[in-house]
């Protein structure tokens, strides 16, 4: 029997080597409780759907420049040794896979990746109000809608609805940025209702030049008090610092004080920091990346054209892109003409041209469905941020796509002499305010065209992107010894329960591991949930496995990415093959180490359940852990 699973691990492992493209493309090796975590030369020539169809593999990704097997617990230990011993690269320690892996660090994908990862929790919100904010803007502009009372009320209120999310957008980023970056959400959204405050001015009037912002001094240094309406960027900055200031603090202030000190300290020195450092500095590169596009197209012909269009929706992600609206009401009023209009939008169309690619790629894809379809229907009413952060900037190739589908487009704005004559609409809407001179409503259909399939053609070309397909997970190795009853599991730790899909571990939230929970932790003790068997205590000591009496398994995980600290912070009170009580205390952790080192401190308790048992989730919420919260039947 040994025999046979080592010549199976071999075979994965010569798997894996094939289509990772070759030895000599491996940098070292290294696991943790339930992935086998891989540092290659160039991630290029991993095939991930090949690798996802390996036996007993139920997952791969890529995160931190690492490729990511995911074998689950127990099992990843035993194809680690193999495999290390195949690759030789069975001396390597977390350590040096760590090493490795920053060396390969790129600046410009951090900073994406954070990008993404802040706007998939809010994707939703900015979904419903893109959608209802094209409808709404086409149903205002027909007499049937503007002239019936009802008709209008629902069409108001659907509007103020649109309006809300965007209006608050920047609150959000901060606080979506804040809890991914470690720190208190609540906080991070604090700051960001400072950012839109409304004794300041607002941001787009003083960009108009319709209000002048009122001008303080900190020691002779003068401050404006402008808002930071589409503040994206620095509203993503400042999440960074309010949760790098609320963990300094957390772990400083003496515990008698901390909860009246420390909140203090960290919200009001984070808004020193918006008006002296982060929000100017945020501004000027915005104002400097717009000021260069719209310089472009004045002096660079249909070159400059193609380079604005092409680069015009990368100003979106800054949310700096409302700056142009003073650009374009200045050219009305100077020529009556807007060349920057059509432009913007057939760079957004490009955009959309890339989500409906990539939703090509991906139709097998259920998720990719859901998140594709409405990202693409937005688009047409004039709305692109719901496919760029959902669906473009996070996969990278569709966004280049988009881009060069409204470069080409933008070229033939230029050659056809397209304009507006008035600005604030784009894409279906925008055919409304189309100069028609010069066969412009034609010309405006034909360059959205170009830019639509330019931009899904691109995007299937670019697009090496693996199937979501989910692997048949094997049976358990764990025989059934008894039969039991339903056996009713608590939660393992103090703190808020949440349904595991919530959690910020991808791989957690997708299910891939099993059903669970996911606990926002409020104190670093780990008591066993039910009766049951420990199978595994990790050397890290950050993750435990139990062995239940119907055969079942739990693998409670304490953190994300707390396998680099290597054990710092964390005592296991149990060894392997120990029975233990609910109530058992099987581990405990420095929530506010793991906060320094810069890692969640969310934990994963997941279960793989036995042959014909089911599990039925019963609990979410504040827990002191002695809340059922889920039961094996």
């Amino acid at each position: 029997m040994e025999e046979n699973k080592q010549e199976k691990y071999l075979r994965i492992s010569k798997e894996i080597v094939n289509y990772v493209g070759g030895e000599d493309n491996i940098q070292g090796v290294a696991h943790c409780a339930t992935r086998l975590r891989i540092v290659l030369t160039d991630n290029n020539l991993a095939d991930i759907e090949k690798l996802e169809n390996i036996d007993s593999v139920k997952g791969v990704f890529i995160a931190g420049n690492q490729l990511q097997l995911i074998f689950g617990a127990g099992l990843v230990n035993e194809v680690y040794e193999v495999f290390s011993r195949y690759t030789h690269t069975e001396n390597m320690s977390l350590g040096d896979i760590k090493a490795q892996s920053a060396q390969k660090q790129n600046p410009i994908q951090t900073v994406i990746k954070s990008l993404s990862d802040v706007f998939i929790g809010i994707m939703p919100g900015i979904l419903a109000a893109a959608l209802l904010m094209g409808i709404t803007g086409v149903l205002g502009k027909w007499d049937v809608v503007v002239n019936n009372e009802t008709l209008y009320a629902i069409n108001k209120l659907a509007s103020i609805a649109a309006n809300g999310i965007f209006s608050i957008l920047p609150m959000a980023v901060c606080y979506s940025a804040t809890k991914r970056y470690g720190g208190k959400p609540i906080l991070g959204m604090i700051v960001g209702a400072i950012m839109l405050d409304s004794s300041l001015a607002n941001a787009y009037s003083v960009g108009s030049g319709s209000v002048v912002p009122e001008v303080i001094r900190i020691f002779g240094l003068p401050i404006e008090l402008v808002g930071f309406q589409g503040g994206i960027i620095i509203a993503l900055m400042m999440g960074f610092v309010v949760a790098k200031l609320d963990i300094f603090f957390d772990k400083k202030v003496p515990d008698f004080i901390k909860l009246l000190l420390s909140p203090l300290c960290t919200v009001f020195i984070s808004t020193v920091l918006l008006f002296t450092v982060v929000g100017p500095l945020g501004r000027e590169l915005g104002n400097l990346i717009t000021g260069s596009l719209i310089w472009m197209t004045e002096n660079l012909g249909a070159l400059g054209y193609m380079i604005f269009a092409g680069l015009q929706q990368i100003v979106v992600i800054t949310g700096l892109h409302h700056i142009i609206g003073a650009v374009e009401a200045q050219l009305i009023a100077d020529t009556g003409r807007n060349f920057l209009n059509p432009l913007m939008s057939v760079a957004l169309m490009g955009q959309g041209g890339a989500v409906l690619g990539y939703l090509i790629l991906n139709w097998n894809d259920v998720k990719a469905r859901e998140l594709c379809i409405p990202s693409f229907a937005s688009t047409l009413f004039g709305i692109s941020e719901p496919a760029i952060f959902g669906v473009n900037l996070r996969h990278k190739f569709p966004l280049v796509a988009g881009c060069l589908g409204g470069a080409i487009a933008g070229a033939y704005v230029y050659f056809a002499d397209l304009a507006a004559l008035g600005f604030g609409t784009s894409s279906l809407p925008g055919i409304a305010i189309t100069d028609p001179t010069n066969n412009g409503y034609i010309n405006y259909i034909i360059a959205h065209i170009i830019a639509l399939s330019t931009g899904l053609v691109f995007c299937v070309i670019f697009g090496k992107v693996k199937d979501k397909k989910t692997t048949k997970v094997e049976d358990s190795e764990y025989d059934v010894s008894e039969k039991v009853g339903n056996i009713e599991v608590t939660s393992p730790v103090k703190g808020r329960v949440k349904n595991i899909g919530e959690s910020s571990d991808a791989t957690f939230a997708s299910k891939c591991m099993g059903d669970g929970i996911a606990v926002d932790v409020i104190d670093g003790e780990i008591v066993a949930p039910c009766d049951g068997k420990i199978t595994i205590v990790f050397p890290s000591k950050h993750a435990i496995g139990m062995k239940l009496k119907d055969g079942s398994s739990i693998l409670i995980h304490c953190g994300i990415d707390t396998v680099n600290m290597d054990g710092d912070g964390f005592e296991t009170f149990v060894d392997v093959d120990q029975e233990v009580k609910k109530g058992d205390l099987l581990l405990k952790f420095d929530i506010d180490l793991v906060k320094e080192k810069g890692y969640s401190t969310e934990t994963m308790m997941s279960f793989e359940l036995a042959d014909k048992r089911t599990l039925q989730m019963q609990y979410t919420g504040q827990t002191q852990g002695k809340d059922v919260v889920a039961v094996v039947k």
